[in-house]
């Protein structure tokens, strides 16, 4: 089994353009690139987890969506190994939306990724707390994204970054530890 690290798109990846489907306004966050070149050099894959409900209100296409995702690929200068997206609404109550882990373990299912030796980036507690379902080790990017500070067992961090670069590295010299898997009743898998 391999390790990744899971990346949220908007807000951690790529600077956050509300509910944006126009490539031309795709552009990196700081340091982007060369966090995910010391990450995939340091052997993780690289795998986007990204709640896009835009699609589900109908303010864009799967297509559309596609189209950013390409453009996000072309300003890297690695390979993204997965770009796994929640299309639904909040209401939806689906497994697959942030704050459940249903991307995480889909991807892990797909890739063969080990869960217990992979990491979750986020701007948002609730990146933190899919990550913490799904076993893997989490970082919150305090970039300003999360209004929401109630913080509890689940949507605790690991660590809190102040960008990918420190994300990065914190990773990287903590990359041997693991912790066990939790779940909640609250939102069973």
């Amino acid at each position: 089994m391999k390790k990744a690290v899971f990346i949220d798109k908007d807000g951690t990846l790529i600077n956050n353009v509300p509910y944006n489907a126009d490539p031309a306004l795709v552009s990196l966050q700081e340091g982007a690139a060369l966090s995910l070149q010391l990450l995939q050099a340091n052997g993780y894959m690289l795998v986007v987890a990204s709640n896009q409900s835009g699609v589900g209100r109908g303010l864009f296409s799967e297509a559309a969506l596609m189209e950013v995702s390409n453009k996000i690929r072309q300003l890297l200068p690695v390979q993204l190994d997965g770009f796994f997206y929640c299309p639904h609404l909040p209401e939806d109550h689906c497994v697959c939306r942030k704050p459940r882990p249903g991307l995480l373990l889909q991807a892990a299912a797909l890739l063969n990724i080990d869960l217990h030796a992979s990491w979750m980036i986020g701007d948002i507690l609730h990146d933190v707390e899919a990550g913490n379902r799904a076993g893997c080790r989490t970082v919150l990017l305090d970039n300003g994204g999360e209004t929401e500070w109630e913080v509890t067992e689940l949507r605790k961090p690991d660590y809190i970054a102040g960008d990918l670069l420190d994300a990065a590295a914190f990773i990287i010299a903590n990359e041997h530890q693991h912790k066990p898997y939790v779940q909640s009743s609250d939102y069973p898998i």
